[in-house]
């Protein structure tokens, strides 16, 4: 299959919890190649990923483990273009591997959780970190990934180029637009807010409402149809990000939320009113801003 052609995707972080899943299902359910990266142990990941069950042996081939880390501790501004450093170096990574490729579908996953239940448990360090992480990570990410977006003279995808491997989990049908997620979080609505409280956490996904908007606005001039920007709400997944919070809510495990949200993201248009540039939860309903 020509990757120039039908695109690559790419996972980002993709290391644990739903962005290993996420990665999973690409592997798993497309032909594309597929970009997984992590801060560390890449080789061991990237073998984790390829003995999972359902992920076909020709695999091997399409999975490309990159390292990449947006989550250091913030001490100055040398220490951020250190950490956007490996970003920029993941883009010229997939220049040189895939050239003349655009992004058929990426999804952007940072995140990181300091719980302040009052103003009082407000710190300063870890606020900065939830800011880094959530807003920061995916603004840079949106950054160095931005150029390998279809322009709006470039051929639309072909929809069902896929054959299903034996023994492999049904095929997805992948639409004929590139899709750009980034995760966001209910909390990170205003006009869900009704408890107050995780005031960095909420502040920093709030961002992520806007990043997806302005994004795609941008793409609706660069893309037009062949390009939508997207945030999703996953749910609470059971992972060790909200271990502390399992207890009496509905939860979902990271294949049922991964699986859920890209039926959600296959089927949202490239028109205007199609859903693009909002954010959706894995049911497949609106989260306003």
């Amino acid at each position: 299959m020509s990757s120039a052609k039908h695109g690559f995707a790419i996972v980002t972080p993709a290391s644990r919890g739903l962005g290993f899943a996420f990665a999973h299902q690409l592997l798993a359910r497309t032909q594309l190649p597929v970009i997984a990266t992590a801060r560390k142990n890449c080789n061991e990941i990237r073998e984790w990923l390829l003995s999972s069950n359902g992920i076909p042996k020709d695999s091997e081939k399409r999975l490309k483990m990159i390292e990449v880390d947006v989550t250091g501790t913030v001490q100055t501004n040398l220490v951020w273009a250190k950490y956007e450093s490996t970003i920029s170096a993941m883009a010229d990574t997939i220049r040189k591997e895939y050239p003349d490729t655009p992004l058929r579908l990426g999804l952007t996953v940072p995140g990181t959780l300091h719980v302040e239940k009052s103003p009082s448990q407000i710190d300063s360090a870890g606020a900065l970190d939830s800011f880094k992480v959530n807003s920061l990570g995916p603004l840079l990410l949106m950054k160095h990934l931005s150029q390998f977006m279809p322009s709006k003279s470039a051929p639309a995808f072909p929809k069902t180029e896929f054959t299903a491997a034996a023994g492999s989990e049904t095929q997805l049908e992948l639409p004929s637009h590139a899709i750009y997620a980034m995760m966001a979080a209910r909390v990170g609505s205003i006009s869900d807010n009704s408890s107050g409280g995780w005031y960095s956490y909420r502040a920093s996904k709030a961002a992520v409402f806007q990043l997806a908007k302005s994004f795609d606005l941008y793409l609706r001039t660069k893309s037009a149809q062949r390009a939508i920007a997207v945030a999703l709400h996953p749910g609470t997944v059971r992972t060790d990000f909200t271990k502390e919070f399992w207890g009496g809510r509905e939860m979902l495990e990271p294949a049922d939320s991964a699986e859920k949200l890209l039926q959600v993201l296959l089927g949202l248009s490239a028109e205007t009113n199609g859903g693009r540039g909002r954010c959706w939860d894995w049911k497949g309903e609106e989260v306003l801003p």
